[in-house]
């Protein structure tokens, strides 16, 4: 019990503060962007190590995070939208800046010019979007000059 509510504690605080990334790091120093939720000084707390990797792994094994980079176990990138979310909010996306049947770079989805909810969405959760939307003929993954970019249908 106490595990599924660490989990959905930290999938919540991840997607209110747009933080995609989770590392073990993070519970053994002070000063970074998930202080709130793994360390309580008032009471002298903090989650150990241990149980952070046991969280990490089960989030992995329940697919709500994949460690990246891939072959290590101390950092996952966090699934707090299902890599299905992500693809049906980046065509919705696309479609309302009106870039449906236009070429779009990675830079002009993650940094655009007005804030959106992609807005600092790493390039491994983008590949995954996007490879959804091609199985489903809604968007194709090109190579461009510089990088990679995709075209939207």
């Amino acid at each position: 019990m106490a595990t599924d509510q660490w989990i959905r504690l930290i999938l919540e605080y991840g997607r209110f503060r747009k933080l995609f990334y989770l590392q073990i790091d993070d519970c053994k120093t002070t000063g970074n962007d998930w202080d709130e939720v793994l360390r309580n000084e008032r009471i002298n707390r903090r989650i150990l190590p241990s149980y952070l990797t046991y969280l990490m792994e089960t989030m992995v094994a329940r697919g709500f995070a994949e460690y990246d980079p891939p072959r290590q176990t101390k950092s996952v990138l966090l699934y707090w939208r299902s890599p299905d979310e992500w693809a049906e909010a980046l065509h919705s996306w696309a479609s309302s800046i009106g870039s449906l049947n236009k070429i779009m770079t990675f830079y002009e989805i993650t940094e655009p010019e007005i804030e959106s909810s992609l807005s600092g969405m790493p390039i491994p959760l983008l590949r995954k979007a996007i490879a959804i939307l091609a199985k489903t003929n809604r968007a194709q993954l090109i190579a461009i000059p510089g990088g990679e970019g995709v075209w939207f249908f």
